[in-house]
């Protein structure tokens, strides 16, 4: 099977210090470079898709732990800052917003009483679960173009992350 070459933006970049450093191997420079492209590229594409439902990147992120969390769709806010890698500062604000919009509910914790609990309401789960669905439809449509490599490519980045996150 003949692999088929494409060119992009990275390539330039490469072409350019390979002409300038022919002593480095750029290989890393070029996949790095693509993978924050690539990052560049979507993002908008996948906010859109949040938009549609009323939501920001953030927003979802909170929605969607909650859902995954289970029955009875109740976390913490330390258990949600956790998940999500954000400060409790910052998950206060994103939680009073989705409080707003209906999304979820907040109530006293009956275990600590210095603590509450968030829980995803009717309509959070509704929203939720829809901008799941269409958003995993997205996704799979943006990275289409790498067929099957798509298992290579989450194997290797699987492997990538957990060196860099040990």
């Amino acid at each position: 099977m003949s692999e088929e070459r494409n060119t992009d933006a990275i390539d330039a970049v490469v072409g350019a210090w390979r002409r300038e450093r022919p002593d480095l191997d750029l290989t890393a420079i070029g996949v790095a470079g693509r993978l924050g492209r690539v990052a560049m590229l979507t993002t908008p594409m996948v906010e859109a898709v949040f938009a549609k439902h009323g939501l920001k990147q953030g927003e979802f992120d909170v929605l969607a732990a909650l859902r995954r969390s289970g029955k009875p769709y109740t976390l913490i806010p330390s258990e949600l800052s956790a998940t999500l890698m954000m400060s409790r500062a910052g998950m206060t604000s994103r939680i009073d917003r989705l409080e707003s919009a209906g999304l979820v509910e907040r109530a006293l914790d009956p275990e600590d009483r210095r603590s509450f609990r968030v829980t995803l309401t009717e309509h959070g789960f509704e929203v939720v679960d829809a901008a799941m669905t269409e958003h995993t439809e997205n996704v799979a449509k943006l990275l289409s173009p790498l067929g099957e490599d798509l298992g290579v490519l989450d194997a290797s980045l699987r492997r990538l992350l957990t060196s860099l996150e040990s």
